[in-house]
């Protein structure tokens, strides 16, 4: 009897999940887990065996979608109502550093599933370049965000928004909740690991889109994180397909969905946590743990053997010294084991350096446990003086998030070195592509998608972080190149932080000849300013491909702000281009970006825009300024008089490559 109500019991139970695991028609499905594998994935997306979507995994640079495979009726015919919808769905993201994930994940209505000319990072795997805003894409996106990108606007790097053909959000919110009882806003990391719950109603008839999210096991809350009023009309078509889309950046980070649920004119079925799959555990470092605990219970049989082992865990401690003070403490995470990142570089074998500049030497390196690729930098610091506050930097600068940014990952100290970590960029730095005859020419228009990129990242650096970041040193060689080659800017090493509305203290002359604002010269104050102007010589360098100061067949010097200028002047200032582009170039764009480096690079510190303005010219939203000579007189010695500026600082920029305090690079 007891065998019968076993096998009676069991099958119940498993009619009970294969019935919550697949229950779908024609308006309506719901899935607590996809063990019936009645999703399709695309991209990296997979199914794991125990029901579990994966839409991205730990992968770099990556993209993946899933949908639910047969389209559903969004209205009654191409002209009629469109319907009212209602679905949830469970979720978490995994990052193998903390607080660190990208690029996140989007529930979308598309009318389509072919998603293969689209971008991952900030497009999430959704749009390009070239369709971004486009009516026809009949794309309904609800973001799950993690990086902040200011060409979309974004708020910060945690927030949810509603999405209509764009990376623009209509309406947008720091991820969380809000408390029933008091109307309270509560937190929440989308990047914590945590699972979490997301319900997305529409209102047909009240034109009302909202968005409420909450943490498991929480029950929905009253009031919608995201409430607005948005006609679909013109967005959704008769048939559409549902899904989700997502994408990773330069941070290992696995997007999962549990549970998923979707009905049409109606409320979608509530999801059973109960009957989810599991995510994965995080894993242990079981090898660590028998050195740390199994040998010293050893029995005494094997003393000799745990003294030998003693003496080497000694000796090695010895090689790996590191310098740690107590304060150092607080810095937690973004103190890297010197152990660890000797194994991760193969003992800073030659075979990995990939870089060597005026500040050491940099070494490709892949951590053992997570399998991340770094670049590691060897800096002398041989002064103690002012090395906490250079710390309390480096910490601060880690904490910098922008898909245009090399990301600083933590330092370690040893003996007489600062280790610093980054992410490790595959295709090197830009000026290799630039100037070096064995590397692929770069086209224009991957050259025009890099000064864009970059200026982004500064645009974020100067206006967008919770500090004002002033990176001092803006070059090419410091421009590095992702898997898809997106420039990253990178080397924070000269970077100063300051407060926003705080003026920035004068320092030593450090930078690289070339890229120096005169003022900056004369005065020792690097500010927001002066970085625009190393940023116009950058631009002058990417179109031209040519250095700041390069020597030319006569072995003079060729200034490369002066020649453009003459160009300009002579009105040939397309004659500048890099010859090895040939014809294939956008001349309109072409000359907004000579243009734009000779306004960036204006010898008064007041002739020069922003960089907002500068994103804002690049991107088209604004005109550039018609350049004038009466507004951008480089050769007017009265101009610098004016401001105070003597004949050594009018001889700018062949008088200062003399200067012992100018760096060559690095």
């Amino acid at each position: 009897m007891s065998a019968m109500f076993l096998r009676t019991f069991l099958f119940l139970f498993l009619l009970h999940r294969e019935v919550a695991d697949s229950c779908g028609g024609n308006d309506a499905f719901t899935f607590n887990g996809f063990r019936c594998r009645k999703i399709v994935p695309d991209g990296i997306a997979s199914i794991t065996s125990n029901g579990l979507l994966v839409v991205t995994n730990n992968t770099f640079e990556s993209k993946g979608h899933a949908f639910y495979p047969t389209p559903l009726r969004f209205r009654d015919s191409p002209n009629g109502t469109v319907f009212s919808f209602s679905t949830t769905f469970v979720f978490a993201f995994i990052s193998e550093l903390a607080d660190l994930g990208g690029d996140g994940m989007a529930f979308l209505v598309s009318p389509t599933k072919d998603f293969s000319g689209a971008i991952g990072n900030q497009y999430l795997g959704l749009f390009n370049s070239s369709n971004l805003g486009n009516p026809t894409n009949h794309v309904l996106a609800i973001e799950l965000d993690t990086i902040p990108n200011p060409e979309f606007h974004d708020i910060d790097d945690n927030h949810v928004g509603i999405n209509i053909n764009d990376m623009k959000s209509d309406e947008l919110h720091t991820a969380g909740y809000y408390l029933n009882d008091t109307g309270s806003f509560e937190n929440l990391s989308l990047s914590s690991g945590q699972t979490m719950q997301v319900w997305v109603d529409y209102d047909s008839h009240a034109m009302r889109l909202d968005v409420t999210l909450a943490s498991i096991p929480m029950a929905k809350p009253h009031r919608p994180l995201l409430s607005a009023v948005v006609n679909l009309s013109s967005v959704l078509l008769e048939t559409m397909y549902v899904g989700f889309s997502s994408s990773t950046g330069p941070w290992l980070t696995s997007h999962y969905v549990l549970g998923w649920s979707f009905k049409m004119n109606g409320v979608a079925q509530a999801l059973d946590p109960s009957l989810m799959p599991s995510l994965p555990r995080a894993k242990s470092n079981h090898k660590l743990k028998v050195l740390r605990i199994g040998l010293p219970l050893a029995s005494a049989g094997f003393a000799v053997i745990i003294a030998g082992i003693i003496v080497s865990i000694v000796r090695w401690r010895i090689k790996y010294a590191e310098v740690l003070e107590d304060w150092e403490l607080e810095y937690g995470p973004h103190r890297f084991s010197c152990r660890d990142l000797f194994i991760a570089t193969k003992g800073f074998n030659d075979k990995e350096l990939v870089g060597i500049g005026g500040f050491g030497k940099v070494y490709k390196g892949v951590l053992q446990t997570s399998k991340s690729e770094i670049a590691v930098k060897r800096v002398s610091h041989e002064s103690r003086q002012g090395m906490r506050e250079f710390i309390a930097e480096i910490v601060s600068i880690g904490r910098l998030r922008h898909r245009n940014l090399v990301q600083l990952l933590g330092y370690c100290r040893r003996k007489g070195e600062l280790l610093l970590v980054y992410d490790y960029m595959p295709n090197g730095s830009l000026d290799k592509f630039l100037y070096d005859q064995e590397k692929p020419t770069l086209d224009w228009a991957t050259r025009f998608r890099i000064i864009k990129g970059v200026a982004s990242g500064l645009l974020y650096l100067h206006e967008d972080w919770e500090q004002v970041v002033i990176h001092r040193d803006i070059k090419a060689s410091n421009v590095l190149l992702d898997h898809e080659l997106n420039g990253r800017l990178g080397d924070f090493g000269l970077a100063r932080l300051y407060d926003h509305g705080t003026d920035p203290h004068t320092t030593h002359i450090v930078g690289t000849m070339g890229y120096l604002a005169p003022e900056f010269v004369r005065t020792g104050k690097a500010t927001t300013i002066t970085d625009v102007f190393a940023f116009g010589i950058f631009l002058l360098e990417v179109a031209c491909g040519k250095r700041p100061v390069d020597s030319i067949a006569s072995g003079e010097k060729l200034i490369l702000l002066d020649w453009v200028v003459e160009n300009w002047w002579q009105e040939s200032i397309l004659a500048t281009r890099d010859p090895r582009l040939g014809e294939e170039y956008v001349v309109e764009e072409m000359e907004l970006v000579l243009k734009l480096g000779l306004l960036c690079s204006h010898p008064l510190p007041a002739g020069r825009p922003s960089m907002r303005q500068v994103v804002e010219y690049l991107e088209g939203e604004a005109a550039l300024p018609e350049l004038s000579p009466t507004y951008l007189s480089f050769s007017v010695p009265a101009m610098l008089h004016n401001e105070g500026f003597d004949d050594y600082i009018m001889s700018y920029p062949s008088s200062v490559a003399t200067s012992s305090a100018i760096s060559e690079g690095r």
